[in-house]
């Protein structure tokens, strides 16, 4: 029975060993601008509008949301964790992809590149903000690879972490609010994008448009909050410091159907950027204002990475649909080669993940550096006024892209 035993925890040690090589604490690129990068994060309620996902009228829609902005860090600053929630998220998302829990216990300790609480560089200069949207059952942080770029170069980002959209969130009280399924939200985002005739109801509320446009209500919000921020930041950081004049919004996934209908809904938001998401009807039939740039992947690409025909098809056609319709300037992206998870940091988690076919063929640092090259040039240009050759031609850079654009 000892020897029994004794293999059994021998057995363990082996597996915990195995699973810390496969997916060991992973390291964040540093950013390559020449600013440093700050951050704070905010607990937002919404006192106009109910939670949706409650079946109690009372429940306001409650926010946690992100800043990363500028900074000139001290030099023996200590760096914020990239997950403050890390247990608590990591067990959510073990529980969600099937993983022993501990698979992902090292995530508590990984370092990002922001410290947190210190003052915005430059005096009284003012940045340009960008609000960034999550994917469904994702994180905050879930881009971070493009977010310390854009910062680094000026740029302020909020990050929306969204009630039942993320993996899970978690308030400053210890409430945790775990997020749906993708099986479960799946009717209703398929509402927005293909509505039909008999809509879907939730806690018997008729959701003609889906779920999506209650999703971008969210983005609006945060400009909304962002505002406060810049006349009166309680912490006294981001006071006057954020040019709402030049805004942005851009997501990842649903987070890139939201942020398309967030800039349908408000004009505010100047420039967008979708990260491989299919579009919601209404941001077709009406068509964008603002310039709008989409970058994705080809069909052949998502059929050797195992999707449905059906829904290569609507990412496909919609994505099109929506160039097609644009009524500002308009950029379409597509990189062959290149996975879902590879406009997220998920290729940074292990190297091991190439061979189990979760990345594709395609480098993470090269997927990284394509999809900052063009929203680096597209945000440049659309709130900075900055021409880059990326937006006039295909690049003899970056040969693995199919470019086009409309004026």
């Amino acid at each position: 029975m000892l020897k029994l035993l004794a293999f059994a925890a021998l057995a363990a040690l082996v597996l915990l060993a195995a699973w810390r090589l496969a997916l060991p604490e992973f390291r964040l690129p540093p950013p390559e601008g020449p600013y440093g990068i700050g951050t704070m994060t905010y607990h937002f309620v919404d006192a106009t509008r109910h939670e949706e996902f409650s079946p109690d009228q009372r429940v306001r829609r409650e926010l946690i949301v992100q800043v990363w902005y500028p900074a000139m860090p001290p030099r023996a600053a200590t760096r914020a964790r990239y997950l403050p929630d890390a247990d608590a998220l990591t067990q959510a998302i073990a529980r969600r992809m099937r993983w022993p829990w501990f698979s992902l216990a090292r995530w508590s300790g990984i370092a990002s590149n922001a410290v947190r609480a210190i003052p915005v560089a430059d005096g009284a200069h003012r940045y340009p903000v960008l609000v960034f949207l999550e994917g469904l059952g994702g994180f905050r942080q879930m881009d971070t690879f493009l977010v310390d770029q854009l910062v680094s170069r000026g740029y302020v980002v909020a990050a929306i972490d969204q009630p039942l959209v993320a993996a899970v969130v978690v308030f400053p009280d210890g409430r945790r609010i775990t997020g749906w399924s993708k099986r479960t939200m799946q009717p209703l985002i398929q509402q927005s994008l293909t509505p039909a005739a008999n809509p879907p109801r939730l806690y018997g509320r008729v959701l003609r448009a889906g779920i999506v446009p209650y999703l971008a209500e969210d983005a609006r919000f945060a400009l909304e909050r962002l505002g406060d921020l810049d006349r009166a930041d309680p912490d006294g950081i981001l006071t006057g410091r954020l040019d709402l004049k030049r805004a942005g919004v851009f997501g990842v996934s649903l987070g890139g159907i939201v942020a398309s209908e967030a800039a349908r809904i408000e004009p505010r938001f100047r420039a967008c950027v979708v990260l491989d998401a299919p579009m919601p009807a209404q941001v077709i039939s009406a068509g964008l204002r603002q310039p709008t740039m989409w970058i994705t992947r080809d069909a052949t690409t998502m059929r050797n990475e195992g999707w449905r025909e059906s829904d290569i098809v609507q990412h496909q056609t919609t994505m099109r649909s929506a160039f097609d319709h644009q009524r500002g300037a308009g950029y379409f992206v597509r990189v062959a080669g290149m996975y879902h998870a590879n406009f997220t940091d998920i290729p940074l988690v292990s190297p091991l993940l190439p061979a189990l076919g979760v990345t594709g063929p395609m480098e993470a640092s090269r997927a990284h550096a394509i999809v900052t090259a063009y929203t680096l040039a597209f945000f440049g240009r659309h709130l900075l006024g900055r021409p880059d050759p990326l937006l006039m031609r295909p690049a003899s850079q970056y040969p693995e892209v199919l470019f086009e654009s409309r004026r």
